[in-house]
């Protein structure tokens, strides 16, 4: 069962497709006017009464006045720009310099004498020795911290002084007049004023009948949207200042040239600092080693050899190579060196010969990290040497950046970054403000009549390319092509405004083809006559719902038109184009082959409009032309049989008919028996001759209308409508109930 159910819907909608594929969007649409005469004046509404006794009086007093004002306004606009910077640069010194002077001073004398002798001889003797020590030392420390901070700050203001001066001149004339009412009589009266209106007869003609072509197309404001998508694309890059660079990543990392980590490449900082295009201080690299050194001679005994260095600010040692020459004295004694304080190296105690080192790495105690590593400032190294007679000790100092540097180093980096990203962000702020400035100008700044013609022309748009199919080409290759060859400008249609086309033969037929085209679509449809129905959401994608539902724009119409999301378009073919119009749209091109129905319908419906509306009569018609502004019509109850000859028709009433013009006979139904013969003459009262009869009417069945058509078309309806004068009605004791 609910197989079979499904078959026999899916059938059901196979023959509803087909019928719907089978229907031509082909429809009639009757064209009405609505004509206004003015046909006299007539009493309106009360406006007030005066009650009078017998023998009351008083007076009443009327005014009247006009007043004509005239403005004048004048509107001044200023614009100022301004744009400043302002530059601060803190400069910090610290200089601290240490001066220190020990001097030890050492002095030893030993004098003897001896003196003896003997009777014969005598002798004298005298010794004497002197030691003097004297050692001087002088030591000076100076540091010096500079630090420079530069900052720079701008601004950028625009202010606009609008001035308006407004001259309004306002003239008026006033007249007051003064009335005496007194009541003569004996009983009340009652002075009733009333206002006056005008009377206008209103009538709804109905002057013709087009062919229409319905279809629905989406989206028809669609290219009108991409200004208002260019506006959400721009004030979307709108916003707060964010910088997505972290301060870890200000690093040495190589990487592509995307910023992404590779194994080769440039140092990230250098890639972020072309990203942002700005130069900015490159990593600090390892400074120069220092190179102290020490040469003495010493007595041989045990000796101590200090030597001092400074390690500037912001380094600390990497590793200290040792460079020695160290002579032994004569003695048979064995040799000694040492560095205190370090690892002690088996090799340079007990030695029978000099000892010399070249570039030897000291290392701290226990031998797992340089001597002194990541110690910065005032240095001393002391060595000690025994039985050694000329000693020279050179250092090699390898030192590097602290880590306090580096991260100073980074956040330097980061802040120049920082700078560079915030004044392209600005000036880019400022960029995208001025260009939605723009945009909005161009969108608000448009007459109401240019509106409706940009509209206009979106609905010839999109009518054509739904009516023709994907086949039609608003601009062919061909006669793109020619175009091309002719050297038009293709960006901003600038083209044929030299004295030569520059087309060859072949190519000016080509655009002589398709201008053809293009005189026959603004030709065949009335396009001042089109009716167009916006819809809201249909046919819109629902991810477009949110910015569509926030179009907005001063002129309703327009707004409406933005956010269709189709719209339907009934097309109104101009009068005597049916056929020709048929064969463009049903078959894509001009005087195409098509069934022979949809020529059949375009046909009946120009016959129609032939026979009941003949139009409008010329400005300046001949002597001898007939008119007749307003419609006529009777019956005949009387057989009429076809005839060539004139025929007599017996009619209801002949008032009104006029002879010369043409008179419908029959109404216009399935049966086809209506048809439009002339009118040769009115005999009488009751009869019309007609010059011939194509069919047979039976008006003793059903009578058979006979309508002599007017130029301002069928009467539909007709009323009468008021309008408020200035003047003025009165009236003596009114019927009160005579009063609407």
């Amino acid at each position: 069962m609910p197989a079979a159910q499904a078959l026999n819907a899916a059938v059901v909608a196979l023959r509803g497709l087909v019928a719907a594929i089978g229907t031509p969007p082909v429809g009639m649409l009757n064209l009405e006017r609505i004509e206004m005469v003015p046909i006299g004046i007539q009493r309106g509404e009360l406006v007030s009464t005066i009650p009078l006794a017998p023998g009351e009086e008083t007076a009443v007093t009327h005014k009247e006045w006009s007043v004509t004002s005239k403005e004048f306004t004048t509107i001044v606009t200023d614009a100022m720009e301004e744009i400043s910077e302002t530059g601060v640069t803190d400069n910090t010194d610290l200089a601290q310099s240490t001066s220190s002077q020990s001097q030890h001073s050492n002095q030893f004398n030993i004098t003897g004498t001896v003196q003896g002798g003997i009777p014969i001889i005598s002798g004298s003797s005298t010794t004497g020795f002197t030691a003097q020590d004297s050692e001087s030392e002088s030591a000076t420390e100076s540091i010096k911290h500079a630090r420079s901070t530069t900052q720079k700050a701008s601004s950028r203001s625009r202010r606009e002084h609008k001035v308006t001066i407004s001259t309004t001149t306002v003239t008026g004339t006033s007249e007051t007049s003064t009335r005496v009412l007194k009541n003569t009589q004996r009983d009340p009266i009652r002075i009733d004023y009333f206002s006056l209106m005008r009377k206008w007869r209103v009538r709804l003609y109905r002057y013709g009948l087009r062919l229409t072509y319905d279809l629905v197309v989406p989206e028809p404001g669609a290219a009108m949207r991409r200004a208002y998508a260019e506006l959400d694309r721009l004030r979307a890059q709108q916003g707060p200042f964010e910088f997505t660079v972290k301060l870890s990543e200000v690093d040495l990392t190589p990487v592509d040239a995307e910023g992404r980590p590779a194994e080769e490449g440039m140092a990230r900082y250098l890639w972020l600092g072309e990203h942002f295009g700005v130069a900015v201080r490159r990593h600090p690299d390892d400074p120069t080693p220092l190179t102290p050194s020490a040469h003495v001679l010493t007595s041989g005994g045990w000796w101590f050899l200090d030597l001092e260095f400074e390690v500037p600010a912001g380094t600390w040692i990497r590793e200290i190579l040792l460079n020695a020459q160290i002579g032994k004295d004569d003695e048979d004694a064995k040799l000694n060196f040492d560095v205190i304080g370090a690892q002690t190296e088996p090799s340079w105690s007990g030695r029978g010969d000099p000892l010399i080192l070249r570039d030897h790495r000291i290392m701290a105690v226990g031998g797992r990290a340089p001597y002194l590593e990541h110690y910065t400032g005032r240095q001393k190294m002391t060595f000690f040497t025994h039985h050694a007679e000329d000693v020279y000790v050179g250092l090699t100092v390898h030192r590097q950046p602290t880590p306090e540097a580096i991260e100073q180093w980074r956040v330097e980096v980061w802040n120049t970054l920082h700078n560079a990203a915030q004044a392209r962000y600005y000036a880019r702020q400022e960029e995208i403000a001025a260009r939605i400035a723009v945009i909005e100008e161009r969108l608000s700044g448009v007459d109401t009549l240019t509106l409706r013609r940009e509209e206009s022309d979106e609905i010839m748009k999109s009518v054509l390319r739904f009516v023709l199919g994907p086949e039609f080409d608003f601009m062919p290759d061909d006669v793109l092509k020619a175009f091309v060859a002719a050297g038009v400008d293709l960006e901003h249609g600038v083209g044929f405004d030299g004295s030569a086309l520059g087309l060859s033969a072949e190519q000016w037929t080509t655009l002589r083809r398709h201008e053809d085209v293009v005189r026959f679509v603004n030709q065949a449809i009335e396009w001042e006559n089109v009716v167009t129905f916006l819809y809201s959401y249909f046919w819109d994608v629902p991810p477009s719902w949110p910015f569509i539902r926030q179009l907005r724009h001063a002129d309703p119409s327009r707004q409406a038109f933005l956010r269709a999301g189709s719209a339907r378009i009934v097309l109104t073919v101009r009068k005597g184009w049916e056929e020709r119009w048929m064969r463009f749209a049903e078959g894509g091109s001009i005087g195409a082959q098509i069934p022979e129905e949809y020529l059949t319908i375009a046909q009946e419906i120009a016959a129609y409009d032939d026979r009941n509306y003949p139009g409008i009569p010329p400005a300046n018609p001949g002597r001898s032309a007939v008119h007749l502004a307003d419609s006529v019509h009777t019956t005949s109850s009387a057989d009429l049989a076809p005839s060539t000859k004139p025929v007599n028709i017996k009619i209801a009433s002949s008032a009104g008919f006029v002879a010369g013009l043409p008179v419908l006979i029959d109404a216009h139904d399935e049966r086809g028996l209506q048809e439009a013969q002339m009118v040769t003459a009115i005999p009488d009262a009751t009869h019309l001759t007609v010059a011939r009869l194509d069919h047979a009417h039976h008006g003793s069945r059903q009578p058979v209308p006979v309508l002599q058509p007017g130029e301002k078309g069928a009467l539909i309806a007709e009323w009468n409508e008021y309008t408020p004068s200035s003047g003025t009605d009165i009236a003596v004791t009114s019927n009160l109930t005579s009063i609407a």
